[in-house]
């Protein structure tokens, strides 16, 4: 299988690159794109369709190739995966819940492949992550893979999109259902933060929003505690500084921890509105701003991951958190291009809302504040 990266900022430029990568015998027939809420994806479905592609999309936070970081950009991996390896589906959430239209993709799956593996990108859907995963392992079962990252759309909170030719929602799920009998696909979701503090406990929660930690204000809490001062005169609510460089780790028995990211705050209530539910009881911890400790243990994560499961890659796909950029700032580059370096395949990414992906010691579910890996190989 042979993959190729392309980027450019504008429809005519990208149309251009996909006629130069397409122009010495190479046929592509799945393109993987990611690219800003500006651009109009609707046009660059149709361009895809039309030279025979495939469309598996979502708009980004920012989007990359291999260690290259863009903004307001469209990036793309054309890959010349057999038609018969793989399958797009896409479903819009409505009258029935995520949950069940999740089901519907894990038994899609499991009626195509008799060994799937699931790679979603999901829309404007943060409080249902984890009824995305619970949902595909129920229609499919329980040792299910599945990797992917919700859309962004450049920190607007608007409502990212996820669209493929002719289908579009920023409410959709949109699925692309691989045959591992034919490509291997591994992956990891790693972060690398360390927790600091003694353990809390949320002692008030519902769904994704936070209401007390400890008996106290969960706003209150987080802001005294961390020595964060907000100016919420200014009308400003996006918790970008806390929830970048001070996500909540939810601790859980012999597994890794969780990341949980506060992205809005309710100054009336004092409560955190997180990128994922965060239940009543949970204990948490918060986290040390990242630092080089943080990428070399990504890094570490991955060379394990290519020693004992994957050595070679034809192409890697990263989605990696928004608050994650915002709080490594330059050093985002290197983690980007040293994962990269590992396979020295080539790579495509976005930054998202949350990711989906399996840690270390832990199961595939819905994680903030990570990096999710996925290295493809033909057998």
């Amino acid at each position: 299988m042979i993959s190729k990266t392309i980027k450019a900022h504008s429809t005519e430029a990208i149309t251009k690159e996909i006629d130069k990568a397409t122009s010495v015998g190479f046929k592509p027939t799945l393109a993987i794109v990611f690219l800003s809420i500006k651009q109009d994806w609707k046009t660059v479905s149709t361009i895809l369709d039309k030279k025979g592609m495939a469309v598996f999309g979502a708009t980004t936070s920012g989007e990359f190739i291999d260690e290259n970081i863009e903004e307001g950009s469209i990036v793309m991996m054309l890959l010349d995966i057999k038609p018969e390896y793989f399958k797009l589906e896409f479903l819009e959430t409505g009258e029935r819940s995520t949950f069940e239209k999740a089901k519907q993709i894990g038994s899609i799956g499991k009626n195509t492949f008799k060994n799937p593996a699931f790679i979603i990108v999901s829309g404007w859907l943060s409080k249902d992550g984890e009824n995305i995963v619970e949902g595909i392992t129920e229609g499919f079962g329980n040792d299910v893979t599945i990797f992917g990252g919700m859309a962004g759309d450049d920190q607007s909170l608007e409502g990212p999109v996820v669209f493929t030719y002719n289908k579009s929602s920023d409410k959709g799920i949109l699925a692309l259902i691989i045959d591992e009998s034919k490509i291997e696909i591994n992956g990891l979701a790693t972060c690398g933060w360390k927790p600091i503090g003694t353990t809390k406990t949320i002692t008030k929660s519902e769904g994704n929003i936070v209401y007390t930690i400890d008996d106290k204000p969960a706003l209150d809490m987080i802001m005294k505690y961390l020595g964060v001062d907000y100016d919420f005169e200014s009308g400003k609510e996006i918790l970008t500084q806390i929830g970048a460089y001070y996500p909540l780790q939810m601790e859980r028995e012999n597994v890794a921890p969780v990341m949980r990211t506060a992205m809005l705050a309710n100054r009336v209530e004092r409560s955190l509105i997180c990128a994922g539910n965060v239940p009543h009881g949970s204990k948490i911890k918060f986290s040390l701003p990242p630092d080089f400790d943080a990428i070399e243990k990504v890094i570490e994560e991955c060379n394990e991951l290519k020693n004992e499961q994957q050595s070679e890659a034809d192409a890697l796909v990263m989605f990696s958190c928004v608050s994650r950029h915002l709080s490594f700032g330059i050093l985002m580059s290197e983690e980007i291009n040293q994962v990269q370096e590992v396979w020295n395949a080539p790579m495509v990414g976005f930054f998202t809302y949350g990711e989906f992906g399996k840690s270390k010691t832990g199961k595939h579910e819905f994680h903030n504040n990570t990096c999710c890996i996925v290295v493809l190989k033909e057998k």
